[in-house]
């Protein structure tokens, strides 16, 4: 069972390590934490998944942060929610629907060929 808690309202400084050294301050445990940053610039989006070891723990860990003042901000701590799209937690993955790759979920449009703009795009297309 996963213990799992979404700190968001971060700053774009913060990082995991950070968020260790304030666990580590206020005598609280974490087995991980993951800041979660944008894929293409690598910069934070400004909240973390703060993995716990017990729910007493995790619980812990919330009332320490939830509304905790940051640089004029309010923290927001949380038990986390599974994704959109993704199993709820104690189901596997053989008990879940199975899922399109992504290319077929895009792929599902109309089987319609567009007007070609051009007669010239018009005779290329019967050639393929």
């Amino acid at each position: 069972m996963s213990f799992t808690v979404f700190l968001g309202n971060l700053p774009m400084w913060v990082t995991a390590d950070d968020i260790k050294g304030w666990l580590t301050a206020e005598d609280l445990v974490a087995d991980s934490v993951k800041v979660i940053r944008n894929h293409e610039t690598q910069e934070s989006k400004g909240f973390a998944f703060v993995e716990a070891p017990t729910q007493e723990e995790m619980q812990a860990i919330i009332r320490r942060f939830d509304r905790a003042p940051l640089e004029g901000k309010l923290l927001r701590a949380n038990p986390a929610q599974p994704a959109k799209g993704k199993a709820p937690v104690g189901m596997t993955m053989a008990a879940a629907p199975p899922r399109e790759p992504q290319h077929q979920r895009r792929a599902r449009k109309p089987n319609r060929e567009p007007a070609p703009h051009s007669a010239f795009a018009a005779e290329l297309a019967k050639a393929l």
